[in-house]
């Protein structure tokens, strides 16, 4: 059943009329007052004054304090077909509300609800969202291949894979009306590609998509392991599809972070130290997470590419033990430390994967002879990393020169330090409302119609004398180092003393802000118990 995805939204004082160009014969009707929403079968009844504008589908609708928002799409743009089926990328939305004033709210509120909405317009500005009408983006080619007739006639909204509908929540109450399933558009975050392709003069193409999970899904530091059902953070699968002859292939991999109980919160260092917890049974959540995999994908080989010395070794460690423990003959595991491996720029020796695991590389046989295809298929998986990145990690992905050119290059090792220098200031100064918006977004956090009159605010801050105090006085303490340092015409024994008084002062400072460093950290404020070190 196909989603409407062209239509004229309609708006009075009163009411929202959604039309589709699709089917004239009935409109979507919204009471902006009641917030009742039905079908009518007369498009006469719009009235002629009312304000027009064309959308290309509806993302849902989301409850601040204001009162309820409607999200739709005003811009969209083609990436290719699946299948024979329009896939289309989320260019432009549009946040409407229905209240018509603010009245209703205290001043602390109305505060409240623009950063309530400045994190719905931050997700929204995420690129990357994907949607079809008419194919269903969140199962891969083998699931629906092996499926009934039944299930394909099913409303998109409803056979959809959950785990990858990224406005589920903002469609849970339209979704409980059956007759509003094809005003019901499922989304997907993540990256697609479509290329069409040939080699040996035999044209195919070449689909490369990821969808990233919206359970446990968050920042770099502020989501790590698992949750209690078993779901790991940042959990993202990749398929590729080969179309050629009206016959499709697909193979599909993923990736998640490390399933055990662990995290890595920020404090200012550079990579903070994991820690792991030593309360929770590691291997019933293991086996929670594995037992879905197995259902879902079959077989599993687990390629870890943590390091295997430093701050990472205990988690490589604890993952080996609980693999064995758990003792399961469908989980494989392959520990390959990616840095020690490549380590004085062997890049070659990732081939290791491709002989030994996977057994994809046979005698006489190299693909890399293919130029063109080659050159396609890294730029494709280079820019796939980059954008999975930027929406965890803030950046695009490091050393996506050697996917690129194979071979590491001056510019893209000094990109990477650019990058490095990005991440570490995002996720200690900008990943708690990143955090917040996501989880605003995916409903793991909902506002309250009273949040601020029977409660403190949740957004408000709450910062002792350290967090101005301590970097005020180093900041005085460089300035008074620089005005010693150049002031004076000549240096005399108490210039120097004072110089060193002051850069000692500087030191000091610093060291004090990083031994307090998790409360300079910017953290989330939503869901403080969904973020918060278990031990």
């Amino acid at each position: 059943m196909a989603v409407y995805q062209d239509l004229i939204l309609h708006i009075t004082s009163d009411y929202f009329y959604i039309e589709p160009l699709a089917n004239s014969k009935e409109i979507l009707v919204i009471d902006r007052i009641t917030q009742d929403v039905s079908l009518r079968a007369n498009v006469e009844q719009i009235p002629v004054d009312a304000t027009r504008k064309s959308i290309c589908g509806i993302i849902g609708i989301i409850r601040l304090l204001a009162g309820p928002y409607l999200i739709v799409i005003t811009n969209k743009t083609r990436v290719g077909d699946v299948n024979g089926n329009a896939i289309w990328r989320i260019v432009e939305t549009d946040i409407i509300p229905y209240s018509r004033t603010l009245l209703h709210l205290t001043e602390e509120q109305i505060q409240d609800n623009k950063q309530y909405l400045s994190m719905i317009q931050f997700m929204l500005q995420v690129d990357y969202y994907y949607f079809s009408s008419t194919y269903d983006l969140t199962h891969t080619v083998q699931r629906l291949y092996n499926t009934t007739p039944e299930f394909l006639q099913m409303p998109l909204h409803e056979r959809a894979d959950q785990r990858f509908v990224w406005n589920g929540h903002l469609l849970r109450e339209w979704a409980q009306q059956p007759e509003l399933s094809q005003f019901c558009l499922p989304i997907v975050l993540g990256y697609i590609s479509i290329r069409t392709c040939a080699i040996n003069r035999k044209a195919f193409t070449w689909i490369l998509i990821s969808r990233r999970s919206c359970f446990r899904a968050g920042t770099r530091f502020f989501m790590r392991g698992l949750d209690s059902d078993g779901h790991s953070a940042n959990f993202v699968e990749t398929e590729q599809i080969i179309e050629y002859n009206n016959n499709k292939s697909s193979f599909v991999q993923t990736r998640g972070s490390i399933p055990l109980f662990w995290s890595q919160k920020p404090n200012l260092r550079y990579m903070p130290e994991p820690f792991i917890s030593n309360t929770q049974n590691h291997v019933d959540g293991f086996s929670r997470h594995f037992d879905s995999q197995i259902y879902n994908y079959g077989k599993q080989v687990i390629i870890n590419l943590i390091n295997q010395k430093g701050r990472e070794l205990k988690l490589e460690t604890a993952l080996s033990d609980v693999v064995k423990t758990s003792n399961n003959a469908f989980v494989k595991y392959v520990a390959f430390d990616f840095h020690s491996e490549c380590k004085n720029m062997q890049w070659h020796r990732l081939s290791l994967l491709l002989d030994q695991k996977l057994g994809i590389l046979m005698d006489g046989q190299q693909l890399e002879d293919q130029n063109i295809f080659e050159a396609i298929y890294k730029n494709v998986w280079a820019d796939n990393a980059d954008i999975c990145s930027i929406q965890y990690a803030g950046t695009g992905a490091l050393k996506t020169d050697f996917t690129r050119t194979g071979k590491r290059t001056r510019l893209g090792m000094a990109r990477d330090g650019i990058n490095s220098l990005i991440r570490y200031y995002k996720n200690n100064f900008a990943d708690g409302f990143r955090q917040d918006a996501i989880d605003l977004i995916l409903g793991n956090y909902t506002v309250g119609d009273n949040e601020n009159l029977t409660k403190s605010s949740p957004l408000q801050e709450k910062k002792d004398w350290k967090y101005l105090a301590l970097p005020m006085i180093a900041l005085m303490a460089l300035a008074m180092c620089f005005f010693q340092m150049l002031i004076p015409a000549e240096y005399t024994t108490e210039t120097l003393l004072s110089l060193l008084f002051w850069f000692s002062m500087v030191v000091a400072s610093i060291a004090v802000i990083f031994h307090y460093g998790p409360e300079y950290v910017d953290e989330p404020k939503l869901c403080e118990t969904h973020h918060k070190k278990k031990d």
